[in-house]
């Protein structure tokens, strides 16, 4: 390969030396003019550009990138580092092969993408839909912050909950001990995720204060990006004995109320306005929430228990699609990556795979990003 400086044409690998551990790679689909923070590799005679393209996303070309940056705050790679990279020699017949082999994994990639977000699009909708107009076909009728049915309620958080608490502030670690401690990044939208996390060690009875219960809800309460403060999670029991850290607050709910209902409505449009509009700004540029916010913030409430769960029922079902997705781009996102190595290396030929089942898998055109 070849480096050109800030032109580059249709075929040319436009490659990120800012924190190349990032992955950014494309291929020019056109000419133009670049920033400086691009190194534009260009295929020599005899290689393919898509080929090409592939090495500059294998995990060992990734890992030498890194050996190579320069500047700790701004790490940044350089031509005359990546230049010296090595990697078995393939005729052209063959770079083609393996480019076509790799190129048909990232379209299935593509799919995936483009799939979760149309289900993504979807639940936006139908919280949209379900939070203005119910499941009942009733008339609506106007509230401080639009339209809900008829025979629903406007209600305040302090009304439906038993009590509010802030977390622990104890010290946690990596490290495996008494209590798992569920912290900021274990919070998404309407659930906990038990990756990456904290444990402490506290007596039974100091642990007992802060011990989550299945269908408690857990508040972000600061945070850098305002739409983050609407996210509250439903804690299901997993981890087992889990604790909560001291940014979270902890809402127990009032029996008759379902807190996964509760939890959605929040993560929807209109719930993470509402509760945009109540965040205090600090100084150092976050957004904050407190007790008596989450108490004062409004929630449209059906009559029912049973509506409140049949609109929870939509909405997992949704999820569930996501998850779907989701899961299977991270299957891809592995075949990928161990395709690369695995090619990249010579470890194994490419008359050795067998890919047919990916042949008959429609999927949009695309390239590698």
């Amino acid at each position: 390969m070849q480096s050109h400086k800030f032109t580059f044409q249709r075929n040319d690998v436009l490659y990120g030396k800012l924190r190349p551990y990032l992955d950014k790679a494309v291929l020019a689909d056109s000419g133009g003019l670049c920033t400086t923070e691009l190194l534009v590799l260009r295929a020599k005679p005899g290689v393919s550009p898509r080929f090409l393209a592939c090495v500059a996303h294998a995990p060992d070309f990734i890992a030498h990138a890194m050996a190579g940056v320069t500047g700790a705050h701004h790490p940044r790679t350089s031509w005359s580092h990546i230049a010296a990279f090595q990697l078995p020699s393939y005729d052209l017949d063959a770079q083609q092969t393996i480019a076509a082999l790799l190129w048909r994994v990232h379209d299935l990639i593509a799919a995936c993408e483009t799939s979760t977000g149309a289900a993504q699009a979807l639940k936006q909708v139908s919280m949209r839909e379900l939070f203005t107009r119910g499941l009942r076909g009733e008339p609506q009728k106007e509230t401080d912050f639009g339209t809900i049915p008829e025979s629903w309620r406007v209600t305040t958080f302090s009304e439906i909950r038993e009590w509010l608490q802030y977390g622990t502030s104890i010290h946690c670690t990596l490290e495996p001990r008494r209590f798992p401690v569920l912290r900021i990044p274990n919070v998404e939208p309407g659930r906990v995720n038990a990756c990456d996390l904290k444990y402490c060690d506290l007596s039974e009875e100091d642990a007992e204060k802060y011990m989550l219960e299945s269908g408690d809800l857990l508040f972000i309460r600061t945070n850098g990006v305002l739409e983050r403060l609407g996210s509250c999670a439903v804690y299901d029991g997993e981890p087992q004995k889990a604790l909560f850290a001291s940014y979270l607050i902890r809402a127990r709910l009032k029996p008759g109320i379902d807190s996964r209902y509760v939890a959605y409505f929040y993560g929807s449009e209109r719930g993470t306005s509402l509760v945009a509009g109540r965040a205090t700004p600090a100084a150092d540029g976050k957004y904050n929430l407190n007790t008596g916010t989450i108490d004062s913030l409004p929630l449209p409430l059906p009559p029912t228990l049973e509506e409140q769960r049949e609109i929870v029922a939509i909405l997992d079902a949704i999820d569930r699609k996501i998850d779907l997705h989701q899961l299977k781009r991270a299957v891809l996102d592995d075949l990928f990556k161990a395709l690369l190595h695995k090619l990249m290396t010579g470890e194994i030929a490419v008359d050795a795979l067998d890919l047919s089942a990916l042949d008959r898998a429609p999927v949009p055109q695309g390239a590698p990003a």
